[in-house]
């Protein structure tokens, strides 16, 4: 269950399952819409369900390559919002799904939490001041953007179908009905859950 991450041992399988805890409910944000509910953009933003998914699992890779001292994958950032009309839900979750794969794997092969992970130079956003975060450093932004972003894909379900986290973690992982949480289930008319 997204709503709790189960007892950790260490710091490494504490931050992972922090990180995919934020994960998981990115992905219960999404869960039975259809590809053209996950391109609504039914706020002020322009942000839509699919468009997190696609840009966190974008977002994860940039991050695991500055960790590794890799280049980043190219990826224009404006669509990296946006999830295209040649795009589905089920493709950039499973993409998603595999993004979060390839970072766990990359931190498993990394003995040192604290080892140092270069700041890239030249970039606005990053402090010219600091030479260096840690592995655990981007471990945590990592959970602070998933997070970030989690909580607005929330906004946005809500704002398409009304869809609230319990309903939907409810239907999700299949729990039965209870005086205080009824399972999410699609309006007639609508797709079958992703």
């Amino acid at each position: 269950m997204p709503d709790n991450v189960p007892p950790v041992a260490d710091e490494r399988s504490g931050l992972l399952a922090f990180l995919d805890q934020q994960r998981q409910g990115v992905r219960i944000a999404a869960f039975g819409l259809t590809d053209e509910q996950a391109r609504l953009a039914p706020a002020a933003s322009t942000l839509s369900v699919g468009g997190l998914v696609k840009h966190l699992a974008q977002m994860e890779r940039s991050w695991v390559a500055t960790m590794l001292q890799r280049p980043s994958p190219a990826v224009d950032y404006e669509d990296g919002f946006v999830l295209r009309a040649d795009e589905t839900l089920a493709d950039v979750l499973a993409d998603y799904v595999k993004a979060g794969e390839e970072t766990d794997a990359a931190v498993a092969g990394i003995t040192d939490m604290g080892q140092p992970v270069p700041v890239p130079k030249g970039v606005p956003w990053f402090p010219d001041d600091v030479d260096a975060w840690s592995v655990r450093w981007v471990l945590l932004h990592l959970i602070e953007e998933t997070a970030r972003h989690a909580g607005h894909a929330d906004i946005v379900r809500e704002a398409v179908d009304g869809a609230t986290c319990w309903p939907l973690m409810a239907a999700a992982e299949g729990w039965p009905a209870t005086p205080w949480v009824q399972p999410w289930q699609p309006a007639s008319g609508t797709a079958q859950p992703v």
